[in-house]
């Protein structure tokens, strides 16, 4: 895949960069480990500042690279402008906390005393996906960079123009310089960055088989890795639930992104006592959205981000229909430039379609009928993935046992599948592993050194 920004919105190519060479990646590599060298031994008040004032500029500039998200990747305006203003948020999270998340942690032993400390490892290389072209560095960044390691970001290949940016916005804030780089490269050169000495850790978000291949080089060469891939997440109504709360959630969970989040929900699971309702009222919300210039305030859905995705989704549900799915609304990519998908809601899935066994990363929902809550948690965890799930209901023993019995990484009840700074974030099964964000995630790439003395 070229590294080019492509605009999803009419096909336009707009700029063009050329991949780095192995002797320019060499030299990026050199000046990460001389900067870890130095960078891990600053104090934490100055790398907090430092970060306050990458959150300054992305609040200052969040118009700016909301456009630069939209123009390269599709999202509606606002939600790119969000975005830039969500990684402000985390920045100043960590900027207050890793202080306290980081200190010495006292410990009993036969010693005269014992305590753990945590310790920078060096250089971490994250490949991060183009849906949320910031927020998924930065949330990688924040809690790397206050550790005292030093980053390589190796970004997605539709959007090197926000893979510049973020590095400007750290070198602008006042990070030293060698602390933050953008690798411009394409996927056949990871491999080589990660075998490299001087790298010791990785993290990627992304799809399963890119986590398969990074996380096999690493073990190749016993590196640490994190992994968020895939979510194929369940969007569970029950008979409790307050319908109306649960249709429009859904749909912003189904649509948030133009569709295209790990996080989103995929698969709607309702109780067939409100089935007919629920099933009415989804359609004519989804029927209210306005596809469009993502570039437009008032648009709710913009462009998938390649044409090979738009065409990837549409062949997924053209499968399904072919195999006895019915199409309550969409189904078929609009005519004209870009690509474009509506909003679509398929239901009557047959076993063994792409739409009951695969994840779809666009507009579309899948609609399942259960008869209570025992099919409602089996149909949930019936995927090799498990990211997230929403579960509505206001009877608190379906909610603690979907609370307990659901196999996710996040169960949230009543509310939207989202990340936020203060909680873990991350999958079980082939949804990935480890944890970014809160305490957990800046623990990921540290030496826990456990230290005793006598």
């Amino acid at each position: 895949m070229a590294i080019a920004t492509i605009n999803p919105a009419n096909g336009e190519t707009l700029k063009i960069f050329t991949a780095l060479t192995a002797e320019e990646i060499e030299t990026k590599l050199a000046k990460a480990s001389a900067a870890f060298g130095s960078y891990r031994k600053t104090k934490m008040i100055d790398r907090a500042g430092w970060l306050r004032n990458a959150a300054d500029l992305l609040e200052k500039n969040a118009e700016a690279y909301g456009k630069m998200m939209t123009l390269e990747m599709g999202k509606p305006i606002q939600s790119a402008i969000a975005e830039a203003k969500k990684c402000a948020l985390v920045c100043r999270y960590y900027a207050d906390n890793a202080a306290d998340f980081l200190k010495d942690l006292p410990g009993e032993s036969d010693g005269s005393s014992a305590f753990v400390r945590y310790q920078p490892l060096g250089i971490v290389l994250a490949v991060m996906p183009w849906n949320f072209p910031f927020w998924q560095v930065f949330r990688f960044a924040a809690p790397a960079l206050m550790a005292g390691n030093v980053g390589l970001l190796k970004h997605a290949s539709n959007v090197p123009q926000c893979a510049l940016a973020i590095e400007e916005i750290i070198l602008k804030a006042g990070f030293p310089e060698g602390a933050f780089q953008t690798l411009l490269i394409g996927a056949s050169q990871v491999e080589s960055v990660v075998a490299d000495d001087r790298v010791q850790a990785a993290t990627l978000t992304g799809s399963e088989p890119a986590g398969a291949s990074l996380a096999s080089t690493a073990g190749k060469y016993i590196k640490k890795t994190v992994l968020e891939l895939g979510g194929s997440d369940p969007f569970i109504v029950l008979d409790s639930a307050d319908i109306n709360a649960a249709v429009a959630t859904g749909t912003k969970a189904r649509m948030l992104n133009n569709g295209q989040s790990c996080i989103a929900a995929k698969r709607f699971i309702v109780s067939e006592g409100i089935a007919d309702e629920f099933e009415k009222k989804l359609v004519a919300q989804f029927q209210t959205l306005k596809v469009g210039d993502p570039l437009s305030e008032d648009t709710d859905i913009g462009p998938l981000a390649t044409a090979s995705m738009c065409e990837e989704i549409a062949d997924q549900v053209q499968k399904s229909v072919e195999m006895g799915a019915k199409v309550l609304i969409g189904g078929k990519p609009l005519e004209g430039k870009g690509n474009f998908y509506p909003p679509t809601i398929l239901t009557e899935i047959p076993a063994g379609s792409p739409a009951d066994t695969e994840e779809f990363f666009g507009p579309v929902a899948l609609f399942f009928r259960v008869k209570n809550i025992d099919e409602a948690i089996a149909l949930a965890n019936a995927t090799p993935l498990g990211l997230g799930a929403s579960v509505w209901t206001n009877n608190h023993e379906e909610r603690d046992r979907a609370i307990e019995e659901i196999e996710a990484g996040a169960v949230f009840i009543n509310g939207l599948v989202k990340s936020d700074p203060r909680l873990p974030f991350g999958g079980i099964k082939r949804s990935g592993y480890g944890r970014e964000l809160s305490i957990q995630g800046i623990h990921e790439f540290v030496n826990i050194k456990t230290v005793w003395i006598k």
